[in-house]
């Protein structure tokens, strides 16, 4: 089997219980009452690109759309406003999925960062023809965040998919 650069090991099945777990926790974070400023970043985006990438035909846009009215409903926000965001990040995750896998994680966050721009900004639309406020320019250090948290990311969500080393000397996998 062909492995992808960017990893050095052969990874267990992700287990469906842990994928529900994870986004539920991830939207549980974004639904603390901490107070939102623009510049934070959307922990629920990042979840859901990572399994877009790494488990697409179990985490797919239908989940993104889901999870985007949810956190419309309790942000009180336009609704389908995160819905279309998430839907659209979700889609180009899944699409780009099979490329991304084979550059290392420091690069794969830079080639998910136009993604998180583009879903920033599909919001901030979404937002402003609604009749909102513009929340200033510090809604630009969002995606960055985002793609600056990308590596602790993928080493948090692919940790417990990863294998003991093998003792065995005779056997490679």
């Amino acid at each position: 089997m062909i492995m992808p650069r960017g990893s050095d090991q052969l990874l267990l099945p992700a287990n469906p219980l842990f994928i529900g777990f994870s986004l539920l926790l991830a939207v549980l974070l974004e639904m603390t009452p901490i107070g939102r400023h623009p510049a934070s970043p959307d922990l629920m985006a990042l979840v859901l690109v990572f399994w877009n990438v790494h488990q697409p035909r179990r985490v797919g846009v239908g989940w993104a759309f889901f999870f985007g009215l949810l956190i419309d409903v309790h942000e009180g926000a336009v609704l389908g406003q995160h819905a279309l965001a998430y839907t659209l990040l979700a889609y180009f995750a899944v699409s780009a999925h099979r490329r991304l896998l084979w550059f290392s994680v420091p690069a794969q966050a830079l080639q998910v960062l136009p993604l998180f721009l583009a879903a920033h900004g599909v919001a901030l639309v979404a937002r402003m023809i609604a009749g909102g406020m513009f929340p200033g320019w510090g809604l630009m250090l969002a995606p960055l965040a985002e793609a600056a948290l990308w590596p602790l990311v993928v080493w948090l969500l692919l940790a417990p998919q990863r294998r003991a080393p093998d003792p065995d000397q005779n056997r490679p996998l």
